[in-house]
């Protein structure tokens, strides 16, 4: 572990299943988020978004066409093949994949070919979007994935943005909880370090923080934690299931740009919280299928 580091990848944006569109826009909502319109993927799948000013977002996903989904999932679209894996298995609420920026997805699948981590075949596809102002804008994107056969309920992509949106979401960045950034990404696993492996090849660095509740690994764009139960338990107050292996996505943690109004926030619109130091935890709930953790 003493190699020289290599080029970090930022997060990108980190995929959470939703039963339903409409319960994830309102939970979000609720908490404090500007959520973008639903868009499709020509794949059966339909997101609506929470862009956040340090440029990574949230992917709340949802199921538009069923049978367009399973023919998809058939024809070896590793998103949705997981995606479904990941409903059958874990229910249709959740954390199930963290996107790391690229600018060459090809390259990246190949280097997790050589490491033994590839999930499949490099997926292509474009997709519509409706902008902030009323118009629409044709994005086009390449993702490869890298995965391990022990964790089946956890994955990560390289997103590439072959022809990237219009980058002004000034609008759909700004939330009424105050949320700037995203500070760290939570998995939990009894022994974090049997996939240190994968994250550091995901975020494509090799510098690890190993410590006696687990392991972090920074990047350009907030840090991604993988916790054993004991750091579970003391950090968020979540008793880990032991015999339950492999990754599991947990929480995710915001910086808020002030703590008084992220409160006030969550206390007008009656969401339920806990606090522990200087933190807001807020637990899951139909639509928000993660710990959900404000902090300055």
């Amino acid at each position: 572990m003493n190699a020289k580091p290599r080029t970090p990848r930022s997060i990108d944006h980190l995929v959470m299943p939703v039963c339903d569109l409409s319960v994830a826009r309102e939970r979000l909502t609720r908490l404090g988020f500007t959520v973008a319109a639903d868009a499709r993927h020509p794949f059966g799948t339909e997101n609506c978004c929470v862009f956040l000013s340090d440029g990574c977002y949230l992917e709340p996903l949802g199921i538009a066409n069923r049978e367009e989904c399973e023919a998809a999932a058939r024809a070896g679209n590793v998103f949705v093949a997981r995606d479904q894996a990941f409903r059958f298995r874990r229910g249709s609420d959740g954390f199930s994949a963290i996107a790391m920026t690229t600018d060459d997805a090809w390259a990246d699948s190949k280097r997790y070919t050589a490491e033994g981590y590839s999930a499949g075949d490099v997926l292509e596809f474009s997709r519509d979007i409706l902008l902030a102002d009323g118009t629409s804008a044709t994005g086009s994107f390449r993702l490869a994935f890298a995965a391990d056969l022990r964790a089946p309920d956890f994955f990560f992509f390289a997103s590439q943005r072959v022809v990237a949106l219009p980058s002004d979401r000034a609008v759909l960045e700004q939330h009424e909880n105050g949320v700037v950034a995203l500070s760290e990404v939570v998995l939990s696993e009894q022994n974090p370090t049997d996939f240190q492996y994968l994250v550091q090849l995901a975020a494509d660095e090799r510098e690890v923080e190993a410590h006696s509740f687990g392991m972090s690994v920074e990047t350009p764009r907030g840090r991604i934690t993988v916790l054993n139960g004991a750091g579970m338990r003391g950090f968020y107050g979540v008793e880990a299931v032991a015999a339950d292996r492999g990754l599991k996505g947990e929480a995710l943690v915001f910086r808020v740009d002030d703590m008084a109004r992220c409160r006030r926030h969550l206390e007008r619109k009656d969401i339920e919280f806990t606090e522990r130091g200087d933190r807001l935890i807020v637990a899951p709930a139909p639509g928000q299928g993660a710990l959900f953790v404000f902090g300055e």
